[in-house]
């Protein structure tokens, strides 16, 4: 319960699924979460609803990813409320699997700026905040990037690139769904357990 106690999370694309669940578990684990979130305001606001009920705290703030200026916003309001920021959680993401010649020049580049320019606004961000310790970003991956799906694989794959690239001292891993080692020494899958 007291893992995370004093701590703070962002979790971006929070407000359902499994970033409304990750807010949730972060909560468990005694730290305050900042549930981010696009267009779902009723939904952002019934997770903050939920964690405040449990008696811990968080607040909903409305961000899209895709642009900067939001992106900084929603970093400035999270210290406003808190102080502080320990985790970042890049989880917000859209999922558009189509046949090669199904790929248009909208929908490829609405996915790609939020699945991979979003996160790299949310860390440039993040980064920036001081902090007392050692800090954490998680980038919630897909098996999209090993196998063959148009749109997706070299996204997925751009963004646990871009992982590699963080100072060590903020880069705790990245979460891909697949849990198998890749290359490097400053990089590996943790589980639930490690993420403390």
């Amino acid at each position: 319960m007291d893992k995370l106690k004093g701590k703070v999370a962002v979790v971006t694309g929070a407000s359902k699924g499994i970033g409304a669940s990750i807010a949730k578990h972060l909560v468990a684990e005694g730290a305050a979460v900042v549930v981010n979130y696009a267009a779902s305001k009723e939904g952002a606001d019934r997770v903050v609803s939920e964690i405040a009920n449990s008696g811990s705290k968080a607040i909903a703030v409305q961000a899209n990813v895709a642009k900067k200026v939001e992106i900084e916003r929603l970093f400035t309001e999270a210290e406003k409320a808190f102080g502080r920021l320990d985790i970042l959680v890049n989880n917000a993401a859209i999922i558009e699997f189509r046949p090669l010649e199904g790929i248009t020049e909208e929908r490829f580049y609405k996915q790609f700026n939020v699945n991979l320019l979003g996160p790299i606004f949310a860390t440039q961000s993040a980064v920036k905040h001081p902090r007392p310790e050692e800090g954490s970003v998680v980038n919630i991956s897909s098996g999209a990037a090993i196998g063959p799906q148009p749109g997706g694989s070299s996204v997925t794959g751009a963004l646990e690139s871009i992982a590699r690239e963080l100072p060590y001292s903020w880069l705790r891993a990245t979460l891909p769904d697949r849990g198998r080692d890749a290359a490097g020494p400053r990089w590996r899958p943790l589980t639930s357990k490690q993420l403390n």
